[in-house]
């Protein structure tokens, strides 16, 4: 093979032979750096055929020493830029997925705050006594015993007029549901 040193000016030069002996030389040592660092084979190819791309667009800006150690920088330095790239879409992502979840926690409060509205105004249609122990027992969360206690009716009085709310609120919110969902 031939003198890899000799080989810079002629790529400085605009020499694609030159450029090819290059490549074939050093393509799989530089990889094998990329892949190491990155565990990544799609990144590492990237990686190496970026060095390579700039190493032929700068090729007249050039000014070498030391072609394998320019190039090991050269891939040092593009992987540092990868990694950096990468947190930084994960990190977008990250904030992405925080601010959805906020939006759907926002969205379900409303949702949630909606539905109460709406069965609060149905609990408003009912009955005095049925009313006030719906909204007593369902909204207020009071024990049923205490509701009947409360309002001086019977346990078994305070569940028949739980039950005709809740049909009624049912069948009343099904269609508000539907037009809502």
């Amino acid at each position: 093979m031939e003198d890899i040193a000799s080989q810079i000016p002629l790529l400085i030069k605009g020499s694609e032979k030159a450029f090819s002996t290059i490549y074939n030389h050093y393509w799989d040592r530089l990889y094998y750096v990329a892949y190491q660092k990155l565990q990544s084979q799609e990144a590492a190819e990237e990686i190496v055929q970026e060095v390579f791309l700039t190493l032929w667009r700068d090729r007249q800006k050039l000014s070498i020493h030391s072609l394998s150690n320019y190039l090991a920088a050269m891939v040092r330095h593009a992987v540092y830029r990868y990694v950096a790239s990468e947190k930084a879409v994960k990190n977008r992502e990250l904030r992405f997925e925080e601010v959805q979840k906020k939006n759907l926690n926002l969205e379900d409060e409303l949702n949630n705050k909606l539905a109460l509205k709406k069965i609060l105004e149905l609990s408003n249609q009912l009955p005095l006594k049925c009313r006030l122990v719906f909204q007593r027992n369902k909204l207020q969360d009071e024990a049923i015993k205490d509701v009947a206690k409360e309002l001086n009716i019977s346990i078994k009085t305070a569940e028949a007029h739980l039950s005709k709310a809740l049909k009624f609120i049912r069948l009343n919110i099904r269609s508000f549901l539907c037009l809502f969902f």
